[in-house]
């Protein structure tokens, strides 16, 4: 999860992502989902985190499942 804090551009969000998966790659490290866009904001904050998760094939199906809320929608 690539979280901007509200004040980064999505543009800017997706570059970083670019670069954060180019280095994880070269670490060996496959990337299966990814979310990027402001989700925990900070008053319009400059800047982004970071949210690393090693998943099994049950974290996968979980995370596959459908979700209808406020914040995501998917799968349905």
């Amino acid at each position: 999860m690539l979280n901007g804090m509200g004040g980064t551009p999505q543009i800017e969000l997706y570059l970083m992502y670019g670069e954060v998966v180019a280095l994880l790659e070269a670490a060996g490290v496959t990337v299966e989902r990814n979310l990027v866009g402001n989700y925990i904001t900070s008053l319009d904050m400059a800047g982004c985190s970071l949210t690393l998760l090693r998943a099994d094939d049950e974290l996968l199906r979980l995370w596959d499942a459908p979700v209808r809320t406020a914040g995501l929608r998917w799968g349905l």
